[in-house]
C-alpha cells in the first residue's frame, strides 16, 4: 500500500513538471521543485525537532545514493520534456526488470520463476497499455532509459541502507546533491527564466509531492524486498491515465484497460 501510495504521489510531480516545462527549461524545473522540497523537509525537522536526522550517519553511502537518484531525477524531468508522458513510461518502467535482475545478481535475493513471469508479465502489460508511438528514437527516450538504470541501482542501494540511516538522512542527502546538479544543467542548457505566480504555486505542490513520494518509497523498503516493491511501479499507468485525460486531453482506451488488468495479474504473480 505504501508503494501505490508512493508512485501515485510521484505521477503528481510528474504531470506537474510536463505542466511547467510548458513554458520552463526542464532543469529549472527540476531545480525549483526540489529546492521546495528542501525547504519543506527543513521547516518539518525544525518544528519536530529532529533537525539532527537530517544529517547521515553513513555519508558515502547515503550521497552516493543521491547522486544516483539526482541523475535519475534530471534524466527524467528532460524525457518528459521531450516526449508524451506513454512513451517517457514505458521505457521507466523496466525500472522493476532491471532491479530484480541486478537484486539476484548482486543482493541474492531469490525471485520464483512466478515472480519472474509477473515481472515481465507486467511490462508487456504497460506495453499493451501504453502503444509506444513508432517515432525515431531521439535524446527524450535515451535519458528515460538512463533514468530507468539510475533509479534501479537507486532502489537496491536504498534497500541495503535502510538499517544504517533514517528516512530525513536519505531525503536531505538526496535534495543536497540534486539541488546543485540541477542549477548547474539549467545554467548551461538554457539558463533561467522569470516566474509568474502560477509558476511558483506549480513547483511547490510539485516539491511538496516529490518528498512526499520519496519518503512513501524509504518506508516502503523498509519493509519488503525491493524485487517485491519494484514492480508496483507499473501501477502508475493509472495515474498516467488519469492525469493524462484531465490535464493534456489525452484519451483512455480499451488498450489502456487492457494494459492495466495484465498488470494487475502481474502484481498477484510477483506477490505470490
Amino acid at each position: 500500500m505504501l508503494t501505490l501510495l508512493a508512485f501515485a504521489v510521484f505521477s503528481g510531480t510528474d504531470a506537474i513538471v510536463k505542466l511547467s516545462t510548458a513554458r520552463l527549461p526542464a532543469p529549472q524545473v527540476t531545480l525549483l521543485v526540489t529546492i521546495a522540497a528542501f525547504v519543506v523537509l527543513c521547516l518539518y525537522a525544525a518544528l519536530t525537532g529532529n533537525t539532527r536526522r537530517l544529517m547521515p550517519r553513513q555519508p558515502k553511502t547515503a550521497f552516493l545514493r543521491a547522486v544516483l537518484l539526482a541523475g535519475d531525477t534530471v534524466l527524467i524531468h528532460y524525457a518528459f520534456a521531450l516526449l508524451p508522458l506513454s512513451e517517457a513510461y514505458l521505457l521507466a518502467f523496466l525500472t522493476p526488470i532491471l532491479v530484480a535482475v541486478i537484486s539476484f545478481v548482486l543482493l541474492g535475493e531469490r525471485l520464483s520463476v512466478t515472480g519472474w513471469a509477473g515481472v515481465i508479465l507486467g511490462f508487456a502489460g504497460v506495453a499493451v497499455a501504453l502503444q509506444p508511438g513508432s517515432a525515431e528514437i531521439n535524446l527524450g527516450h535515451l535519458a528515460a532509459l538512463g533514468s530507468a538504470v539510475l533509479f534501479a541501482l537507486s532502489l537496491l542501494l536504498l534497500r541495503r541502507t535502510k538499517i544504517e540511516e533514517n528516512d530525513e538522512a536519505l531525503l536531505s542527502s538526496l535534495f543536497v546533491v540534486l539541488i546543485p546538479l540541477a542549477l548547474a544543467v539549467a545554467s548551461a542548457h538554457e539558463g533561467l527564466v522569470s516566474l509568474r505566480p502560477l509558476d511558483v504555486a506549480l513547483v511547490v505542490a510539485g516539491g511538496i509531492l516529490l518528498l512526499a513520494g520519496h519518503g512513501l518509497l524509504i518506508r516502503a523498503f523498509r519493509i519488503a524486498e525491493a524485487s517485491v516493491v519494484a514492480p508496483f511501479q507499473y501501477s502508475q499507468i493509472i495515474w498516467g491515465c488519469l492525469y493524462g485525460a484531465l490535464l493534456f486531453s489525452a484519451p483512455i482506451e480499451m488498450h489502456t484497460l487492457l494494459g492495466a488488468a495484465i498488470i494487475i495479474v502481474s502484481g498477484w504473480l510477483v506477490l505470490k
